[in-house]
């Protein structure tokens, strides 16, 4: 796998996500596994190990400060790139916030092992599950309804 291509690849995600009409709609796309529309607890840490396996460039299994600012610029940059359309809607915050290195490690050591970013996976998961069902759908990224 050619990880240079693949985060490539990442930093052109603003200009994929910035032309969707619908908030949700690239979360959506990439992270249902069954094609039923919707993203579950059971998806989320597989999706979860292939972000970090991407950033993971010398494979040790830990995102060490170094690889965490690589994972954090596609991330930033998808974010300021669709903030003026609010093209993420409502709840992207929480996405982003589930996958800083704050909320990822854990012991606090400054890395995050792939042990600690996928036990993080139902916390995440419960922050964008805005309406508590067992699925995230696009719907999740509008305002608030509860």
């Amino acid at each position: 796998m050619n990880r240079p291509r693949l985060v490539a690849v990442l930093a052109f995600m603003p200009h994929f996500s910035f032309a969707q009409q619908t908030p949700g709609t690239h979360f959506i796309e990439n992270g249902d596994l069954d094609a039923k529309g919707s993203v579950t607890l059971k998806e989320i840490p597989e999706r979860r190990g292939d972000a970090f396996y991407m950033f993971d460039q010398n494979e040790d299994d830990l995102l060490s400060t170094e690889e965490y600012v690589f994972f954090d610029e596609p991330r930033a940059a998808d974010m300021a790139a669709n903030a003026e359309n609010d093209a993420h809607g409502k709840g992207a915050e929480f996405m982003q916030a589930g996958l800083t290195l704050g909320f990822n490690d854990t012991d606090f050591d400054g890395q995050v092992s792939r042990t600690e970013f996928l036990a993080r996976s139902t916390a995440w998961f419960e922050m964008i599950d805005r309406n508590r069902d067992p699925a995230v759908t696009s719907g999740g990224f509008g305002p608030r309804n509860n």
